[in-house]
């Protein structure tokens, strides 16, 4: 049973897009010369490398079973997929944007918007259409935000994480039209004939999503100080304990905890009496 994912060949999610598979277990066997089609470590997946906006139509079309891609891209290709996971990362909003020194401040002020440039025509329009508003829609392949500073639209919409390119060019957000982030993606027949592959290469994917940020504490307590512990470190279900051999009055404990509370946590073990510390790295944490 051969699954076909395709990722980005190019931009700011390919790399972590392969570096996800690769923590999952689906590392590429020939990552160091990055091809068209790549093997990996495991005989029946294998990748392919394409442009993030054709992913979509590629997996709706089933020229690949699944699919990393941002949900943006989806939206605007309007492709029949189904959508298996948010990846949680890539996040980006598509806004509406005018020159500062514009007449176009708020929303009520677009209905005098003639022509909007973009890179997302598809949804541009039916944001205008949404609020009754038909201007001409003026599709460019990229540097958005220069066309109303040359005279060919009055407003942009356009992709911004953060709204410093936005402002560097002397733009003002006026409105939002999509939120977005990356998505895990498959071909909806390939779901339904390949289940237990793709939802093993899903559940890889999300072990991974959910060890981010997180440690594995260790420490050796002497029983009496449990209950101080289970303070300390609660971690995701309370801290496991562990018998010792040869030992009548300490135990083991552990428990994972967010990497932003592991200086905290292990300065209220040792106050405790905690010995022994350890602070692991974790791969992959799969819940039921």
């Amino acid at each position: 049973m051969n699954i076909r994912i395709a990722l980005p060949s190019k931009g700011r999610i390919s790399g972590p897009a392969v570096e996800l598979l690769e923590k999952a277990g689906i590392g590429l066997t020939d990552n160091s010369n990055r091809k068209l089609f790549s093997n990996t470590f495991d005989p029946e997946i294998s990748v392919m490398f394409t442009r993030a906006a054709d992913i979509p139509e590629y997996v709706a079309d089933g020229a690949a079973d699944m699919g990393i891609t941002g949900y943006d891209l989806i939206r605007e290709t309007n492709s029949d997929v189904e959508i298996l996971e948010d990846l949680k990362f890539g996040s980006t909003r598509l806004v509406i944007a005018a020159p500062e020194d514009s007449d176009f401040k708020t929303v009520d002020d677009l209905s005098n918007v003639k022509t909007v440039a973009t890179e997302f025509p598809w949804l541009t329009q039916d944001y205008f259409k949404s609020k009754g508003i038909t201007p001409k829609i003026l599709s460019l392949s990229g540097a958005t935000e220069v066309a109303p500073l040359i005279g060919v639209a009055d407003v942009i919409s356009d992709l911004t994480s953060t709204g410093t390119t936005l402002k560097m060019n002397h733009l003002r957000e006026i409105d939002t039209i999509l939120n977005s982030s990356v998505r895990l993606i498959a071909n909806k027949d390939s779901v339904k004939e390949k289940y237990d592959k793709i939802e093993a290469i899903r559940t890889g994917i999300i072990g991974v999503l959910h060890a981010d940020h997180k440690k594995l504490i260790m420490a050796n307590v002497t029983k009496s100080d449990l209950e101080a512990v289970r303070e300390a470190m609660p971690g995701m279900g309370g801290p496991t304990v562990s018998e010792i051999f040869g030992s009548d009055d300490t135990v083991a404990v552990h428990s994972v905890i967010s990497e932003d509370d592991v200086f905290e946590t292990i300065n209220k073990l040792r106050k405790i009496g905690a010995r022994d510390l350890l602070v692991l790295p974790i791969e992959r944490i799969l819940e039921q």
